[in-house]
């Protein structure tokens, strides 16, 4: 695909530049298994394909937010979409919420395909990789000595909660306190609010108490939520906890609930039943169907592939070639017996970028806060499908051809 390059960083060299992104990239988690996580590559786009994913990426925010907002009108809708009867009693006593009280923070991962680019999903509850969409560009630069990052994900956030409220003081960042992976998003982020002068504590869910919808954690009033932990995971929580508050309070949330709405990938099976304009969202994200009717039309079993409905990093993708047969056979099973767990989305054929004689998939994401483009985030991956094996990759800005 034109506008697109991957480069590679210098044997001699790639070592320092590893040890510069774990220690100053907060990348805690160089390896998964035996793979390295942190590429010997760079990749570089064009200024024309960078302001091509900022307007795509915008365009399906503004889209986004009219689908929570239409969910939060139509909450019988809720069932389809994957959602829990307990959540949906929550949403359904959502009164009071204001998008222009918190901050939003989404990632739309876009992947090269034969068609154009193509989005597979967006991450609207937790999205990570917001180090790995700032930081780990500038040491790339470094080592290159060319090439730009086009935004800085922390300051944008920061600068977000500041205009909601510039008295902010104290900022909770709630999170699974036994996952290194996610301290060293919340670590990001907290560092940077701490340059401001604003106390980052770090905690899990249970940790926050409220008292008339304003957080405390201990007698520390706490005025801004950054939540990296997923919503439905306070379903497993003992109800001691009460953890509809994050409902309702009056704190700045980044993210509030309600951006779980969209999280869901079946909600385009109920896309027409909104009545909203869609335009972008149709345009980019492949056809998507319940399995039921995967598996009533043998064209759909040979053109579409199963995900599950609240996959996050790729886990469960069922494509051919890239799982075992007992993978796919489980996968099939799980959804037959619970179709309301899983999407079927047409398959896309993904172009991979060429270097050194390898193939490498390629997905960006692309970060928004509020409704504006806020960071490019690089995965690369020797197979189709981008998971939690595929390797982190900067991402940086060229003037000029490729």
């Amino acid at each position: 695909m034109e506008g697109m390059k991957l480069v590679k960083i210098d044997k001699s060299i790639y070592e320092d530049y590893k040890i510069d992104v774990i220690f100053d990239a907060y990348k805690w988690d160089p390896q998964v298994g035996d793979v390295n996580t942190v590429s010997e590559y760079v990749l570089l786009i064009t200024e024309e394909k960078a302001a091509s994913l900022k307007r795509d990426a915008e365009n399906l925010t503004k889209e986004t937010h009219m689908i929570q907002e239409a969910m939060l009108k139509n909450l019988n809708f809720s069932k389809e979409v994957g959602l829990s009867k307990k959540m949906k009693k929550y949403f359904m006593k959502q009164t009071k919420y204001n998008r222009d009280k918190n901050v939003s923070l989404m990632r739309y991962d876009f992947h090269p395909t034969t068609k154009g680019f193509r989005i597979s999903e967006v991450n609207s509850d937790v999205p990570g990789g917001l180090a790995e969409a700032t930081i780990l560009g500038h040491i790339a630069k470094k080592y290159l000595g060319y090439g730009e990052v086009k935004y800085d994900i922390a300051e944008i956030l920061y600068d977000s909660f500041i205009k909601i409220n510039p008295e902010l003081k104290a900022v909770s960042f709630v999170h699974a306190t036994s996952y290194s992976d996610d301290r060293q998003v919340m670590q990001y982020i907290g560092d940077y609010f701490e340059s401001k002068g604003i106390k980052s504590f770090y905690n899990d869910p249970t940790a926050l108490t409220f008292k008339d919808e304003t957080p405390f954690l201990g007698k520390e009033r706490i005025d801004g939520i950054f939540r990296f932990y997923p919503l439905e995971w306070y379903e497993n929580l003992p109800r001691k906890y009460k953890w509809h508050h994050y409902f309702h309070t009056n704190a700045i949330s980044c993210n509030h609930p309600v951006n779980l709405l969209s999280q869901s990938k079946r909600i385009p099976v109920i896309w027409n039943k909104l009545d909203i304009d869609l335009t972008t969202w149709k345009s980019l994200l492949p056809h998507t169907v319940d399995p039921k009717v995967f598996f009533k039309d043998e064209s759909l079993r040979k053109t579409h592939i199963l995900k599950p409905n609240l996959g996050r990093v790729g886990e469960g993708v069922m494509i051919d070639g890239v799982i075992s047969k007992v993978d796919k056979e489980g996968i099939m099973k799980a959804a037959k017996k619970f179709p309301l767990n899983w999407v079927a989305q047409e398959k896309f054929e993904s172009v991979p970028l060429e270097v050194d004689g390898k193939l490498y998939h390629l997905c960006i994401g692309v970060f928004t806060v509020k409704d504006k483009c806020a960071g490019f985030y690089g995965r690369i991956s020797t197979k189709p499908r981008i998971d939690e094996h595929a390797v982190d990759i900067p991402i940086l800005v060229v003037k000029g051809d490729l």
